[in-house]
């Protein structure tokens, strides 16, 4: 991946949904060669002329303000997701100018007390998550539930490889194109806060060439960080579950986040994940 690159298809994506009546410009009903917003257009509306701007969208402009970066996300209607991914690659192209070539980052380690929290609900299905969506532990009922890691070679224990090659754990979610969609574009939001990292590079490449899906859906430039949701899941000994999950960044490791899956009290999914618990399974009996 390339800042410059990223950050222009980036800009043309979030003009491109724009239409010149959403922001209050009149359209004299000339033929458009592209879709949304033009770049002079986009100029008007953040008040910078349009040879900054072009710049701008190619990744040229020197020392760009608060003031200009912040300009421009408001007249691209970006939400605060979108307007940290922008300024994200912003920063990330001023200091690659200024630097020398990307470096690996450290490998992450999830403290002892973490994964004992992780053990202690039984019946909660929980795992957290570091850079890349790499899967860095998990407790019993996520892998009953989802799937189980420890059959996973290390290598690919990552949420988006999984949820785009594994054929099981594709199947467990009843809409896969909605699941899909909110992993890339958490990767691509963290993507963004990593630009130095050669082993997201790495992800990337692979996806693409493993999965048209993902290549689909990467070409969109989505970003959205992963907070709370719910998913539809169909499990072949469990049935339909209808799971909300809540995320929780670690203080001491704000790339790790664990998150948590709940069903609604006293419906059929709760009921269900508390018979599937194994802290509920029967023990086997000892030979005498």
């Amino acid at each position: 991946m390339t800042t410059r690159a990223d950050l222009g298809a980036f800009l043309r994506t979030r003009r491109a949904r724009l239409q010149p009546e959403d922001v209050g410009l009149t359209r004299f009903g000339e033929r458009r060669r592209v879709p949304g917003l033009r770049r002079e257009e986009l100029a008007r509306l953040a008040g910078v002329s349009v040879d900054y701007y072009v710049r701008f969208e190619q990744g040229r402009a020197e020392n760009v303000s608060d003031e200009v970066l912040n300009a421009i996300a408001s007249a691209l209607r970006l939400n605060r997701d979108e307007h940290g991914h922008l300024r994200d690659l912003v920063r990330a192209g001023s200091e690659r100018r200024e630097s020398a070539a990307a470096t690996a980052l450290p490998t992450q380690r999830v403290r002892p007390g973490l994964r004992r929290l992780l053990d202690s609900m039984p019946e909660t299905p929980a795992f957290v998550m570091g850079r890349r969506t790499d899967l860095l532990a998990w407790n019993s009922l996520f892998a009953l539930v989802f799937i189980d890691l420890d059959a996973v070679p290390v290598e690919r224990r990552n949420k988006a490889w999984l949820v785009f090659c594994d054929e099981q754990l594709r199947a467990r979610y009843v809409n896969w194109e909605t699941k899909a969609q909110d992993v890339v574009a958490y990767l691509r939001l963290d993507a963004g806060r990593h630009p130095g990292d050669p082993a997201f590079t790495e992800l990337i490449t692979e996806l693409s060439a493993a999965s048209p899906d993902f290549r689909r859906l990467w070409a969109t430039h989505e970003v959205r960080d992963k907070t709370h949701g719910g998913y539809h899941l169909r499990h072949p000994a469990i049935g339909e579950l209808t799971l909300s999950y809540e995320s929780f960044r670690t203080s001491d490791d704000p790339d790790q986040t664990l998150v948590t899956y709940t069903a609604a009290p006293t419906s059929p999914s709760e009921a269900a994940l508390r018979a599937f618990s194994p802290a509920r399974a029967t023990p086997t009996p000892l030979a005498r």
